[in-house]
């Protein structure tokens, strides 16, 4: 019986937001895995562990969900008047893809940090204590995050008291800000040329085995199409085992999905759905009420002005994607939006407080009216991040 000696990569693994996922230099990567194709594709889902049958991902770095199944890459920035590249990765559990699609919001709050940590940020420019903003170029995108990291002794402050639903302990605040975040057209993929692709803000959505239902769909952050929770038979507050555990509920879901990608002009055909799992994100959205999160803590009505679901990868997300969050935040600043009027309605909002399965989350967005286009300039949110563990990873030397 042969063997193949296993080879050792430089990776990081850290926490960030609500996710969780395995980073890389790009210089650090095998030759073969430093461009876009199917060699980098094999050695991160060798790496997470992927595709795996069982769905345990028990023989690799992911931890069986969407939201820690996830790799990033780092590198020098490409672009004028920014720190560094980024771009992620989300990997299939048990199938064979990884997804480029679109970008990660929560672990978007490790990216100055790590770039700090791993040197890509000249020392001079890193305060003794204080804030360090790093500008970061989504790549999968083409967007800029702004990123700012507490400093502490002179180097990232890790801990403290920031608390985020969905996250056991707290840990220091990152303030992101998602510079113009509505997909323009920028031919990266990631939309369909405006922040309403159809023009509207309501659409009515013809779904086989549903039936037709309002929808908005919106490119900020991440594609998304969101539709009410009561059209659905929902009332907003449900947690995650009330869908996860309900095949036709997720098939419902993912039919809903399909049809918006293809509203949103994201696929060309309704089949290419199931090879992009990653976008659009589908979520529902309910006037506030009260409930009891997933960790056992009270939200009541009145700490809420709305309360948001989302799936992802097909299974509904035990918090909130951070860029599905800027989509809730750009969505409910435009009047008329399927989201702005679960909020109560009125004018524009410049922030809002919406319910997921977790707790609770504000965010905030910049939006406004230019020759009858709704365009958002800024979205803002807290996170935060910390290192879990750093050194190498290994994987077989001809997986990839």
């Amino acid at each position: 019986m042969t063997s193949v000696p296993q080879i050792r990569i430089p990776a990081t693994y850290l926490r960030g937001g609500t996710s969780k996922g395995v980073f890389f230099r790009l210089q650090d990567l095998p030759p073969a895995a430093q461009r876009p194709g199917a060699a980098r594709d094999r050695l991160l889902l060798r790496v997470i562990g992927s595709p795996d049958p069982y769905g345990k991902q028990t023989d690799g770095m992911g931890g069986a969900t969407s939201s820690t199944s996830k790799a990033v890459i780092i590198g020098a920035p490409t672009q004028p008047g920014h720190d560094v590249d980024y771009l992620f990765g989300q990997v299939a559990i048990d199938q064979a893809f990884v997804d480029w699609s679109g970008n990660c919001g929560n672990l978007s709050a490790a990216v100055g940090p790590y770039a700090v940590q791993a040197g890509f940020i000249d020392a001079a420019r890193i305060p003794q204590d204080g804030i360090c903003t790093v500008r970061i170029w989504q790549a999968n995108i083409g967007k800029t995050i702004v990123a700012h990291v507490p400093i502490a002794g002179g180097a990232v402050q890790e801990t403290g008291d920031f608390e985020l639903d969905g996250v056991t302990f707290p840990a220091a605040e990152v303030p992101l800000e998602f510079i113009d975040p509505a997909d323009e057209g920028d031919g990266t993929g990631a939309g369909g040329g405006a922040m309403f692709p159809t023009g509207n803000v309501v659409d009515t959505l013809e779904v086989p085995g549903v039936g037709a239902l309002q929808a908005t769909l919106i490119n900020a952050g991440i594609p998304t199409v969101f539709v009410e929770a009561s059209a659905l038979g929902y009332d907003g507050t449900e947690l995650q085992d009330a869908i996860n555990g309900d095949a036709a509920a997720l098939a419902r879901f993912e039919a809903i999905r399909a049809q918006g990608a293809l509203r949103m002009g994201l696929i060309g055909r309704l089949q290419e759905a199931a090879g992009r799992q990653h976008t659009p994100k589908v979520a529902f959205v309910a006037p506030p009420a009260g409930y009891t999160a997933s960790s056992g803590k009270p939200v009541r009505a009145a700490e809420v002005d709305l309360l948001v679901r989302a799936l992802s990868m097909g299974r509904l997300h035990h918090a909130m994607m951070g860029t599905a969050a800027v989509a809730i935040g750009a969505a409910a600043a435009v009047p008329g939006t399927l989201v702005h009027r679960a909020a109560g309605g009125g004018g524009t909002r410049a922030a809002v407080r919406f319910g997921h399965p977790s707790g609770t989350l504000r965010v905030g967005a910049e939006a406004a009216q230019v020759e009858g286009r709704w365009v958002v300039t800024k979205a803002r949110m807290s996170r935060s991040a910390r290192i879990l563990m750093e050194g190498w990873v290994r994987v077989p030397g001809d997986c990839f």
